[in-house]
């Protein structure tokens, strides 16, 4: 399969499906959540869409129960939408984009302030610019 095409359906199963979570899922359980990215095999017969979503990690899971709720109605509405031979099986999964970017935030300050210790100590050990071995 061209994976050109494989990409053209997941931006369109992305823009499709962050539609139909904001207009048809009704269910109080979705929390505030983002599409972030959906990949494509090359078959398209699967779909792995990868979301957001705000709050702590029990808004975590009920927003996954209503993902799952709804993955039926969703790929049906996607496979409307698409017209393609096979409409591909959808698949959530919580992206840990923010995760690992506070991970990371967190090393490069841990990595800051060890670099201002370093200097500090450097500062009070400079050599003196006098020559030790000079009469």
């Amino acid at each position: 399969m061209n994976q050109a095409r494989a990409n053209r359906v997941a931006d369109r199963i992305k823009e499709l499906v962050a539609l139909l979570l904001e207009s048809r899922v009704k269910d109080p359980r979705l929390g505030f959540i983002t599409v972030t990215d959906v990949r494509v095999t090359g078959d398209l017969r699967e779909a792995s869409v990868f979301y957001t979503v705000l709050g702590d990690q029990s808004q975590h899971k009920s927003t996954q129960a209503a993902l799952e709720s709804a993955t039926g109605m969703l790929r049906s509405e996607v496979g409307k939408s698409l017209g393609i031979k096979h409409t591909p099986s959808l698949t959530f999964f919580l992206d840990g984009v923010e995760e690992t970017a506070a991970h990371i935030s967190g090393l490069l300050e841990t990595a800051q302030k060890r670099d201002l210790e370093l200097q500090k100590l450097a500062e009070a050990n400079k050599p003196t610019l006098e020559n030790p071995y000079k009469d």
